[in-house]
């Protein structure tokens, strides 16, 4: 478990040893908003681990106001995307070690009404609207999932929307949509069962790499007759972009 707060980590690993009865369950303390110690977490867990089986990337971030870390990028696209896109990458030659590795990235549905773009990536310009912020870190995890597949044909990579989750995020980023959808907000243990059948199930692989999820079932990525399809050239884009900055972070 990656985990950024040490009291809630320890709390929930508490939790599953107890309910799993399995005492190896470990927490390394992480803040994935802070790029630098992303690139030094992942050559530490290299230099520790021979393999990894499975990578699901949960964290996310809805910023109330536009915020910068200590190394000037936007907080919330730091931890949502570059954060992702930097773990991922660089955990990819453990995972290529594994026999059925597997990358599950937690999405949202939000992301359906946003369409790619990669021009204003740190929201610089314009009125800082976080949920849309959120919406498009969501829609270029989609991408960045896609591409991503069509690199590494040996890992199955899945993207999905765990549905609409009862959450302190959703709770303190959206409060007029928790109050009145609360009677029907999914649990957490609902929440989660898609990203443990997708880390899991021998059914999940049978599926094709790079696809979007929903209730343990291939969706479309975009709604019908949407305008939120982006050229490939575009997507190429994001890809290169975030393979840039990066390398910007990354210790030498």
């Amino acid at each position: 478990m990656v985990c950024r707060n040490k009291d809630k980590a320890e709390e929930a690993r508490a939790d599953i040893v107890k309910e799993s009865g399995n005492k190896e369950v470990y927490v390394h303390i992480l803040d994935l908003s802070e790029t630098k110690k992303v690139w030094e977490f992942a050559e530490a867990f290299k230099r520790k681990y021979k393999t990894l089986n499975v990578l699901i990337n949960n964290a996310g971030a809805i910023m109330s106001q536009r915020d910068v870390n200590a190394e000037g990028l936007e907080k919330s696209f730091a931890t949502n995307v570059l954060a992702i896109y930097i773990l991922t990458k660089s955990l990819i030659p453990l995972l290529e070690k594994s026999p059925d590795p597997r990358v599950i990235t937690v999405s949202s549905g939000g992301m359906l009404v946003q369409k790619l773009r990669t021009g204003n990536l740190q929201h610089e310009r314009g009125r800082y609207d976080g949920a849309m912020v959120y919406a498009q870190h969501k829609r270029q995890q989609v991408v960045m999932t896609e591409q991503l597949a069509k690199t590494h044909t040996n890992i199955h990579f899945s993207v999905m929307h765990p549905g609409w989750v009862d959450t302190p995020a959703v709770a303190n980023a959206m409060p007029d949509f928790h109050s009145s959808m609360k009677e029907s907000l999914r649990t957490p243990e609902q929440g989660a069962d898609t990203v443990v059948w997708l880390a899991v199930s021998e059914a999940a692989t049978t599926n094709p790499s790079g696809r979007f999820y929903q209730d343990r079932k291939m969706v479309s990525a975009h709604l019908p007759l949407a305008w939120t399809h982006s050229s490939a050239l575009e997507e190429q884009k994001l890809l290169s972009l975030l393979e840039d900055l990066a390398k910007t972070f990354q210790p030498h």
